[in-house]
């Protein structure tokens, strides 16, 4: 290994269809994405080094990246399992950049899926997320994650002005652009009325305020060599894991992690014209656009009915449909938002593209925002 200072680029991405996919295991659908992206690249199978693989909750293997290896026939230099949660994929994105600015890897394959809708029962998935709370004073209360969203969501609510029918506007908004896609989950258009009407799930949250749980795969391939989309920026930020030991809800980390990526960057907010932001929840989503600043306190809606974040607007947010309705299927749910990110700054987003996009900001995060990755993308020609 040397030393290097190669610009990692995006050559290439796939995502498979996202849904209820009967049949296919967690390994079967990582397999496919990343056959699809490989297929889809000029670069041999062999020529691979490094091989990121996020976890599955349906398919619980202490060495994923080594079994997902095997099965697709590589050998790489390096391989590591990563979970973060929903901030996972934007962390492999990241830690793939650092391995090709190192000189350790030239080229990383990351690689995420899960069959979390038709492998596992609803019972055993709403436990298994649970466990993001606190084991002495959160869970054996029974708290779920949309209850801990929901007690974010009434206090930010409180703080903001914000209301539920704000929130309710991003759901629409997820599902006009999920439409238009045709891997999404959740396609059918819905209006406020019908957000607004929904089950209640946790107050203030109701049903489609929450995502869905889906089956879906999502690989991406990083390079030291010339690709459409460079990686010119990651940050994290961790200031707390559980819920109650959250300092303040407006201060939850994402703008810590943005601050260093801009910094590494070396450029400003201004310079972004494309959004990939994470949206379990429409709250998750609220929060997270304003923390980073790309609307005031309690503005976000108002930026949306202005046409800010429509595929035209000033700042294209999500135009796949997000986890709200293209789908969230564990790590290639959020992933999910850096393929689409990678697809409007390359041009290739078909009857999506948002016209000539320059520079998109990814955001994640794990738990109850809890890990936050920051990932900012720019196109080549840019």
């Amino acid at each position: 290994m040397s030393a290097s200072t190669a610009c990692p680029h995006l050559l290439g991405v796939a995502t498979t269809r996202f849904g209820r996919l009967d049949g296919s295991s967690a390994l079967d659908l990582m397999a496919q994405a990343a056959n699809e992206a490989l297929a889809d690249v000029a670069v041999p199978r062999c020529d691979v080094d490094g091989l990121l693989c996020g976890y599955a909750t349906t398919y619980p293997h202490l060495m994923p990246a080594t079994l997902l290896a095997e099965k697709l026939g590589m050998q790489p230099a390096y391989a590591h399992g990563i979970q973060m949660g929903g901030a996972t994929g934007a962390a492999m994105v990241m830690l793939a950049g650092d391995l090709i600015r190192s000189g350790r890897c030239r080229h990383v394959l990351v690689v995420a899926g899960e069959n979390r809708l038709s492998g596992q029962a609803v019972d055993t998935s709403v436990q298994t997320l649970a466990q993001v709370g606190d084991p002495l004073t959160e869970v054996p209360n029974g708290a779920s994650v949309p209850a801990y969203y929901a007690l974010l969501a009434s206090e930010y609510l409180e703080r903001t002005g914000t209301t539920p029918a704000d929130l309710a506007e991003f759901a629409v908004l997820m599902r006009r652009h999920a439409s238009a896609h045709p891997d999404a989950h959740l396609r059918e258009p819905v209006t406020l009325a019908q957000v607004m009407a929904s089950k209640p799930i946790a107050t203030p949250l109701r049903l489609l305020d929450c995502c869905p749980i889906s089956d879906g795969a999502v690989a991406i391939l990083l390079s030291a060599e010339p690709g459409p989309v460079r990686l010119i920026g990651a940050g994290q930020a961790h200031r707390h894991q559980h819920l109650s030991a959250m300092p303040d809800v407006m201060r939850t980390g994402a703008a810590d992690a943005a601050a260093r990526a801009y910094a590494q960057a070396g450029i400003t907010p201004e310079r972004v014209d494309y959004l990939g932001i994470y949206d379990s929840f429409t709250i998750t989503l609220v929060m997270l656009l304003e923390e980073l600043g790309h609307a005031p306190r309690g503005q976000a809606a108002r930026l949306l009915r202005e046409g800010a974040f429509d595929p035209q607007g000033r700042l294209a947010l999500n135009t796949h449909g997000g986890l709200l309705s293209f789908g969230h299927s564990g790590v290639a749910g959020g992933m999910a938002h850096v393929a689409e990110a990678w697809r409007q700054l390359a041009g290739r987003a078909g009857e999506r593209q948002a016209g000539r996009r320059a520079c998109a900001q990814v955001h994640a995060d794990g738990g109850v925002l809890s890990a936050h990755v920051s990932l900012l993308l720019q196109a080549q020609e840019a």
